[in-house]
């Protein structure tokens, strides 16, 4: 019986792994604290309205929770140029024709091995596949459009001079009520990303054994040495 030999590679960098961390708890945070804005719960007490800071609290962990993954954001967009080649801007965007063709042949690839299911081998990657590179570089430009929405929504109440750059928005979008409605609705687009994201690490480090999800803590993922067979 033949038997396989894998090297093990050095794929995600710290700073990849910590802004993968930090987003995480940061999407948590957010999305379940913006559900309790967008509808606050009716709590009956004989308290007085000013001794309770229960929503303050909510508020104040949404807030500071942005802050904390525009920052987070920030140092993951300078990485993409400062970083490895699994970790660079062209992993997810194709520098050239035959990057984008070979892109759009691993997203189908993946999705018959992923999703339906009716092809059986895997491609061969290190880093991010195709699908994978396309549905980040989706997810970064919706942290964008979130970053920017919510501190549009965030600027007629803060001193501080970071949201009012973005005091445009509102009034470009047509008022407070279509951004809040926009901002709610790109919430969803991290619930489904998430959800898919964790079903298909799980999947992948079933079937195919590499270490899929220890790679995102230790930052090494297992690569089948060629002609090792």
């Amino acid at each position: 019986m033949a038997e396989t030999t894998y090297d093990r590679v050095y794929v995600w960098q710290a700073p990849v792994r910590m802004y993968h961390w930090v987003n995480a708890s940061c999407i948590f945070m957010l999305v379940a604290t913006g559900l309790i804005i967008g509808r606050p719960p009716a709590f009956m007490s004989a308290q007085e309205a000013s001794a309770s800071y229960w929503f303050g609290w909510i508020r104040f962990l949404h807030f500071g929770s942005a802050f904390l993954m525009t920052f987070a954001f920030m140092i993951r967009v300078y990485w993409m140029f400062a970083g490895n080649k699994y970790a660079r801007w062209d992993a997810f965007i194709p520098n050239s024709v035959r990057a984008l063709k070979r892109q759009v042949r691993e997203v189908f690839s993946v999705l018959w091995v992923d999703i339906l299911q009716i092809q059986k081998e895997p491609i061969d990657y290190v880093g991010h596949n195709g699908l994978a590179a396309f549905s980040y570089l989706v997810i970064f430009l919706a942290t964008v459009f979130q970053i920017v929405t919510g501190f549009a929504l965030y600027a007629p109440m803060s001193g501080f001079w970071l949201p009012h750059l973005f005091g445009w928005v509102s009034p470009l979008m047509g008022g407070d009520a279509t951004v809040r409605l926009w901002h709610h609705a790109f919430a969803w687009v991290f619930v489904l990303f998430t959800m898919i994201h964790v079903y298909l690490s799980i999947f992948h480090d079933m079937t195919e054994g590499k270490g899929e999800i220890s790679s995102i803590i230790t930052g090494a993922r297992f690569v089948e040495r060629k002609g090792a067979k």
